[in-house]
């Protein structure tokens, strides 16, 4: 039958329905597995200091099964990266850790730091993606948890630093970075008020010791420095806390740059509170008189329940920390 024989309101319905299908499937066999990396330069370095490229990592949702992303991330090893940041949700089925280990084993030996997501605890489940439009997504009980101590076990072996709830150093390419992060925001589990005790028994043990943090100069000539605060969900409590603890630079994940997108308009909803136009990519982000590079990846998965994207391809972030003007 023609849709000549179908009254008008019936043609354009069919034509919608038509275009909607049409833009599930290129967003769920296309889009959805059109691996990107996003590369951009971070001024946060003192002057004349090493640039540094930072390997930003996040919501990689894995599958035993994602072959395709699992080989695409192994090849970003090839970049020789200095850093890696991964801000969590690694986890997307029961043996998603063998996943993961194809993926990430090319890694060892690379510096890294990691906080957790909440699909780092809970297995993924159906739900209603109308709910979204409504506010951050809450816990759903029958969610399965996931080996959460393996996955950390894992992360000890590559030799990277468990960052939830804690503060950490290391000396990359000359500069001292600092970091301080917090477990997952999403889920409740971030605890900014351990935040201050973490950075000053840190800075206690610092080498230059405790007394050169009183003057920001001083330290600035002894030992380029760099404060980094990472999380899992870019909450605005977190990165305003953040920013009154010194971040210079944050990462995160979570929202997956919104997941579905509109052309032109942009994501439809971020799954927390921060604004839409700083949904995903490099940006600034104020509070008061402070402010702070902010980087939110969009990731590289979706829950194996909604495997689609559109105007939203999966990625990976190469930030290349550069001196200051």
């Amino acid at each position: 039958m023609s849709t000549g024989s179908f009254s008008p309101v019936a043609r354009i319905a069919i034509a919608i329905g038509a275009a909607g299908a049409a833009a599930f499937a290129y967003g769920s066999f296309i889009e959805r597995t059109r691996w990107t990396l996003r590369e951009v330069e971070v001024p946060v370095l003192p002057a004349g200091a090493e640039p540094i490229r930072v390997l930003h990592l996040s919501d990689l949702h894995m599958a035993p099964w994602q072959r395709s992303k699992q080989e695409w991330v192994r090849a970003l090893a090839d970049l020789q990266p200095d850093l890696i940041v991964d801000t969590g949700d690694n986890l997307g089925h029961e043996r998603g850790l063998d996943g993961i280990r194809r993926a990430f084993d090319r890694f060892e030996g690379v510096p890294g730091v990691f906080v957790n997501g909440s699909n780092d605890y809970f297995g993924p489940v159906l739900k209603n993606p109308f709910l979204y439009f409504g506010g951050p997504s809450g816990h759903v009980p029958r969610s399965k948890k996931l080996d959460i101590d393996a996955l950390h076990a894992y992360f000890d072996e590559l030799g990277w630093i468990d960052l939830d709830n804690a503060a950490a150093a290391l000396t990359i390419n000359g500069t001292r970075l600092e970091f301080f992060g917090v477990d997952d925001p999403h889920k409740g589990y971030d605890r900014l008020d351990l935040i201050t005790a973490a950075i000053d028994e840190l800075r206690a043990n610092d080498p230059l010791g405790d007394e050169s943090w009183l003057d920001e100069a001083s330290v600035a000539d002894k030992r380029p420095t760099v404060t980094i605060g990472v999380a899992h969900a870019p909450y605005q409590r977190v990165l305003n806390s953040f920013l009154n603890h010194g971040a210079q630079l944050m990462l995160a994940g979570h929202t997956h740059g919104g997941q579905v997108c509109v052309p032109g308009f942009g994501a439809l909803v971020t799954n927390c509170d921060i604004p839409r136009d700083q949904v995903q990519g490099l940006s600034v982000w104020q509070h008061g008189l402070r402010s702070a590079f902010l980087n939110v990846s969009a990731g590289l998965g979706t829950s194996i329940f909604a495997p689609v994207r559109f105007a939203c391809p999966p990625e990976a972030t190469l930030l290349t920390l550069v001196p200051a003007p």
